[in-house]
């Protein structure tokens, strides 16, 4: 079985943020620092997406979004909180409507703080989430051996 380390593709969405960690997940996926190296591919549609990247902070009025676009993908799959926003809230956990991280909505598997996240950590968190999807794929096969 071909798992999915070869090619992870990536999707993003941006929470509610001040886009500083959104355009650090672009200059990780740029030239500069060439998250492609690793095989990694940015898509649009959640069913070819294999990792899920997200930034900024959940609230009331995305919280079903995130949960839309996670219960779209195809398992096995892998969340990465990106940035603090998105890891604990950040800077607006004490606004209204800001219910918190992304784990507030759905489960992470890679945290990757920072304010704004770093394209070194980006890609850190990328190869655990590899990692991560490497052992949900091995249990996957294995479930369905055992049935």
């Amino acid at each position: 079985m071909a798992f999915a380390s070869k090619s992870p593709w990536v999707i993003h969405y941006d929470g509610s943020s001040c886009n500083g960690c959104d355009i650090e997940v672009l200059a990780t996926l740029c030239p500069g620092f060439d998250g492609e190296r690793f095989g990694v591919v940015n898509t649009g549609n959640p069913k070819h997406a294999d990792i899920f990247l997200v930034t900024g902070s959940v609230n009331e009025r995305n919280i079903e979004v995130v949960r839309e676009i996670y219960n779209q993908m195809l398992e096995p799959k892998v969340v990465v909180a990106c940035g603090i926003c998105a890891c604990t809230g950040g800077i607006f956990s004490d606004c209204y409507n800001v219910i918190g991280g992304v784990d507030q909505a759905i489960p992470v598997d890679v945290y990757a703080p920072g304010c704004a996240v770093r394209p070194e950590t980006l890609i850190d968190a990328i190869v655990a989430g590899v990692e991560v999807l490497d052992q949900k794929s091995k249990a996957l096969a294995e479930a369905k051996k055992g049935k």
